[in-house]
C-alpha cells in the first residue's frame, strides 16, 4: 500500500459518521470519573501522611542516636606521662 492509498483509507475512516453514543453514557462517565478522582485524592493524602510520619520518625531517631557524633572509645589509652 503506497502513500496515496493510505491517505485515501485514512480519509475514508475519518469521514465516516461515528457510532451512536448511548444516552446514559455521560452519567456513567461522570460517576466513574469522580470515583477515580476521589481514590487518587485519598491515595495522595495517605502518601503525604506516610511521608510526614517517616520524617518525624527519622528526626526522633536522629536526636536519640546522634549518628553524627563520634562514639566513645571502648578502652582508655595508656597513661605514659606520669
Amino acid at each position: 500500500m503506497n502513500r496515496p492509498e493510505r491517505e485515501a483509507a485514512a480519509r475514508q475512516l475519518m469521514e465516516r459518521t461515528p457510532a451512536p453514543v448511548p444516552p446514559d453514557l455521560y452519567g456513567e462517565v461522570v460517576r466513574r470519573g469522580t470515583r477515580i478522582l476521589r481514590r487518587r485524592r485519598l491515595a495522595r493524602a495517605l502518601l503525604w501522611v506516610l511521608l510526614c510520619a517517616a520524617a518525624v520518625a527519622f528526626t526522633v531517631w536522629a536526636v536519640q542516636a546522634r549518628p553524627w557524633a563520634e562514639p566513645p572509645s571502648g578502652t582508655t589509652p595508656p597513661v605514659t606521662s606520669w
